[in-house]
């Protein structure tokens, strides 16, 4: 049976190239994101390689438009095997005097997200008795950082759910793990280092230059380096490996 795999904050950054990937491995992938031109481009992408994809508009904190899409997912491919939570959010704000809205913004979009989308796709690997889920996480999820109190949060609560899941859904040869990279060199992190250069006396390039020693290799990841962590995980050969959280980091947590 051809694998069915579903990526949220498919439409740019680490989702877009994971989503390519799966493709080019012959999955048929939803592509799913609220912007249309960004999933559109990356769906339009992977047919020109040669592969099925189908682009799904959807806001991936609302659990309706959640069983929408999935709905509209199984109908064009049938049963979701693989799933991919990529969608997030990175802002930052020093604690004293945080933002409330900033808080539930990123539990929102970091854990919420994960939890509903998450939960409308997993009775279609129990029904199959075989599944990969994937949470893009991050180092954050292990370590605290300055100004990050909210993204910090949501990332461990992250990582909590994938160790959870992992041991309730094993029963159905369902796997559950988590990539945890550094600062990934995405339109993400070019915005946070415009927002940092912005709240300090630091150049950009100031900025990227401090992100990237941060990491023993001295420099940001790529998405290419998840998305191979991401094909790994969704072998047969990976059944092993569950409730795992796997740094792509340059060596920069080593645990």
């Amino acid at each position: 049976m051809r694998q069915v795999a579903l990526v949220t904050g498919g439409g740019r950054g680490i989702g877009e190239v994971i989503a390519r990937a799966l493709a080019r491995k012959g999955m048929r992938v939803a592509v799913v994101a609220r912007t249309v031109s960004d999933i559109e481009r990356v769906a339009a992408a992977i047919r020109e390689e040669g592969g099925q994809a189908l682009s799904v508009v959807c806001d991936v904190t609302r659990p309706d438009a959640i069983a929408a899409a999935v709905a509209e997912v199984q109908r064009a491919f049938g049963p979701i095997t693989v799933l991919v939570n990529n969608a997030g959010a990175a802002d930052s704000h020093k604690f004293l005097g945080h933002p409330d809205a900033l808080w539930h913004r990123m539990i929102d979009a970091n854990l919420n997200s994960v939890y509903y989308v998450t939960k409308a796709v997993v009775p279609m690997m129990v029904e199959a008795r075989w599944g990969r889920i994937i949470n893009i996480a991050s180092i954050a999820s292990k370590i605290g950082g300055k100004y990050v109190v909210a993204y910090t949060a949501s990332k461990h609560g992250v990582l909590g759910l994938t160790r959870a899941l992992a041991v309730e859904l094993v029963a159905y040869n369902i796997t559950v793990n988590a990539i945890c990279p550094g600062y990934v060199d995405t339109p993400m992190t070019d915005r946070a280092i415009t927002n940092i250069a912005a709240r300090t006396r630091m150049s950009e390039v100031e900025v990227r230059a401090t992100l990237e020693k941060l990491s023993l290799q001295n420099r940001l990841i790529t998405p290419e380096e998840v998305a191979h962590v991401a094909l790994m995980l969704v072998d047969d050969e990976a059944r092993g490996i569950t409730g795992q959280a796997i740094n792509v980091d340059g060596g920069a947590v080593m645990f």
